[in-house]
């Protein structure tokens, strides 16, 4: 049974493989020229300052000019990590949907059926090869994506918590792509033919990443609250936080202006001579206000999200298989 799944699956494996190797020669030399870069821009010396508990208005202000230099010349390469979202819904697409389906619709999984091999044995015999394989792409996908995107995500503010970012790193990946291909085989033992199969695996994977990215993500653990006022006092910094919300407060916690921040120089007063946020209708004791997940929980949202989508990855599979038997 073992020799059967390779024999079936040797070929994709192959284009697969050479497919992530020329994916690697294109991401390499640009990731290491982006490192070098860097490294003589000073970035990393940058991060461990304004990392520290007080960094100096001097090095806050050569850091972030420095940032933006690297931002100018790199910032494009952001567009290209986004489409290397894609690749894990491939893997379901190509791998997934096809092994179930495939076998139904052309009518070859009687052959096996009548063979001696129980319908049980052949599904967690084959599930469990591709399941193997997409596990190990799935790791080298991650590290190498780590790897890529670092540089970018240290001189972003959002750091490693941003929309999009999130998702190419850590350990998460590992979880998309398993539970793609789960989605795509729980979908060819329901349509039983590929194209449909492969069409619900589109839609469905894309729908749930979406929910558990904007719906759940935010709530995985409680948000904290960041307050400083609006005249003279510098913003504090949060680089690497995630701000979820953000604006302009009354004295008495009323939300005045969404989605901004003021910052007055001391004295509290504009340049027309009137109080500082007076057009805005600002009372004494006004606040700027955030609600933000900070960047230190990193892991721990990337477990938390690897967990999520493993137990439906696992479920999913089990209906499989509860399906399988009852394939005529």
């Amino acid at each position: 049974m073992i020799w059967l799944t390779w024999r079936q699956h040797r070929k994709q494996a192959l284009f697969t493989v050479v497919a992530f190797a020329a994916l690697a020669a294109l991401m390499i030399p640009i990731g290491l020229s982006m490192r070098h870069t860097f490294a003589d821009l000073g970035l990393p010396d940058c991060v461990r300052q304004l990392a520290g508990t007080d960094p100096t208005p001097e090095s806050v202000s050569s850091c972030e000019g420095a940032f933006r230099q690297f931002t100018n010349r790199y910032g494009s390469l952001n567009l290209l990590a986004v489409l290397l979202l894609v690749l894990p819904i491939l893997v379901g697409l190509f791998w997934g949907a096809p092994l179930v389906a495939r076998e139904v619709e052309h009518g070859t999984h009687r052959f096996v059926w009548t063979q001696g091999v129980g319908r049980t044995r052949w599904a967690l015999v084959k599930f469990g090869l591709v399941g193997a394989a997409v596990v190990a792409l799935a790791v080298c996908y991650g590290l190498g994506m780590s790897w890529f995107v670092s540089p970018l995500t240290e001189a972003a503010h959002e750091g490693r918590m941003g929309f999009m970012i999130f998702d190419l790193q850590g350990v998460a990946p590992i979880g998309y792509t398993l539970f793609a291909v789960a989605l795509g085989i729980f979908a060819g033992t329901v349509w039983r033919r590929m194209l449909p199969a492969m069409a619900v695996t589109l839609v469905g994977f894309v729908g749930v990443r979406a929910a558990v990215a904007i719906l759940a993500r935010p709530h995985y653990q409680p948000a904290r609250t960041l307050t400083f006022p609006i005249v003279g006092a510098d913003r504090p910094m949060s680089r690497g936080d995630w701000v979820l919300s953000s604006g302009v407060r009354n004295a008495d916690g009323t939300m005045v202006a969404a989605d901004t921040q003021i910052a007055c120089p001391p004295g509290g007063q504009g340049p027309d001579g009137h109080a500082c946020g007076a057009e805005l209708g600002l009372g004494p004791g006004a606040y700027n206000w955030q609600l933000y997940q900070p960047g230190s929980r990193f892991w721990l949202f990337q477990g938390i999200e690897t967990g999520i989508f493993v137990v439906l990855a696992l479920l999913l599979v089990y209906f499989a298989i509860r399906r399988i038997r009852r394939i005529a």
